[in-house]
């Protein structure tokens, strides 16, 4: 292991949006926290993947078992955050290999790299392990099917790991994150896409007028508050989607 931080938190897709957010806030004195994303943050570590190339998952696996090697701090953290974008449509209409690369991107990868996260983690200190989901795990985004099954899933995921995880009486702590409606640069060019294959873009567009969007350091601060989460809670909800969809 690289380093004498105390506490060493893994983000993937910091380099933006909520996941820049949740590295900008995070609570934890003098942490070092690492990149995960195919774009380099200017002031963080980055170790470069592909959510949807699994050919470059490896990168992932091999920053988790080299820093964990030895591990002697107090805590360590992945925070799995980022989505492969650029697929919106509706199943049986999008480019095949554009929907093909959500699912592996979006439903696949998460629980990948989680999986691996568990496998390298050590006793005597602190792991917690963060997958963050939506609003669209229980609401039917048409357009989004991937997205939303996806979403749907990691929850699930959280669910039975967290009781794996207390049967075996060793961690990590798992839980699901939903943000809220969180000003995004992946939100805000949802919000530009054609209602004809995304419904909700007006409702988003509305959202964002109106100041509805939460700030990503407001969120993440929120978020970072109520970690580690409480003993019987799977899923920590945060905010509400845009009115205009909640309605």
């Amino acid at each position: 292991m690289t380093g004498t931080a105390d506490s060493l938190v893994w983000i993937s897709g910091a380099t933006t949006g909520l996941g820049s957010g949740l590295a900008r806030t995070c609570p934890y004195q003098n942490a070092r926290i690492i990149n995960l994303s195919r774009s380099s943050h200017p002031d963080l570590e980055n170790v470069r993947f592909d959510l949807a190339d699994p050919g470059t998952w490896d990168a992932v696996r091999e920053s988790f078992a080299r820093e964990l090697s030895g591990f002697r701090g107090t805590r360590a953290i992945f925070v799995h955050n980022a989505f492969a974008s650029g697929t919106a449509g509706f199943a049986g209409e999008v480019d095949a290999g554009a929907y093909y690369r959500d699912v592996i991107g979006n439903a696949a990868a998460p629980l990948v790299l989680a999986d691996w996260f568990i496998r390298e983690v050590g006793a005597g200190y602190e792991s917690g392990l963060v997958l963050m989901s939506s609003a669209a795990a229980r609401m039917p985004f048409e357009g989004r099917s991937v997205y939303c099954a996806a979403k749907a899933a990691a929850e699930q995921w959280v669910r039975v790991v967290r009781r794996e995880r207390a049967r075996r009486g060793a961690g990590p702590w798992a839980v699901a994150v939903r943000p809220g409606f969180v000003d995004s640069p992946s939100v805000r060019l949802e919000a530009t896409l054609d209602p004809a294959d995304y419904p909700i873009a007006p409702a988003l567009r509305k959202g964002l007028g109106d100041g509805e969007a939460l700030h990503p350091d407001e969120a993440a601060r929120e978020i970072w508050a109520a970690l580690p989460p409480p003993a019987d809670t799977s899923v920590l909800l945060f905010g509400a989607p845009p009115s205009a969809i909640s309605r």
